[in-house]
């Protein structure tokens, strides 16, 4: 569940490899790293720390670091308890976990077919 490559149809590539002459392109981020960058924001606006919002919220601090890192998805049911531990409302916290990706600059979000591998 790690790597995202994107296909392109227009010339074989190694995926990550730059174009001749071209700078490598950007990455558009993934729902679990904008999600946990948000997440991080969160609690650091707060001023807590890691232990205290995964206690509030019912699992382990450990968990929280992965999800904060971007490593983990959590289920809709997490969200609810890491939501509700930051006193926000699930809905709240995906809006600006979407505003994030949003002010990606459109030419760097991709298009087209992705491919999710294992």
């Amino acid at each position: 569940m790690g790597n995202v490559v994107r296909l392109d149809r227009r010339q074989p590539r190694r995926p990550g490899a730059a174009a001749p002459g071209r700078a490598a392109p950007a990455v558009t981020p993934l729902w679990r790293e904008a999600l946990g960058r948000q997440l991080r924001g969160e609690r650091e606006f707060r001023g807590e720390r890691i232990a205290d919002v995964a206690g509030r919220a019912g699992l382990s601090p450990q968990y929280l670091s992965e999800l904060e890192r971007g490593k983990k998805d959590p289920s809709s049911e997490m969200l609810e308890a890491l939501a509700g531990a930051l006193d926000l409302a699930v809905v709240d916290l995906t809006r600006r976990t979407s505003t994030q990706l949003m002010a990606v600059a459109p030419a760097q979000r991709g298009s087209g077919q992705v491919l999710l591998a294992a």
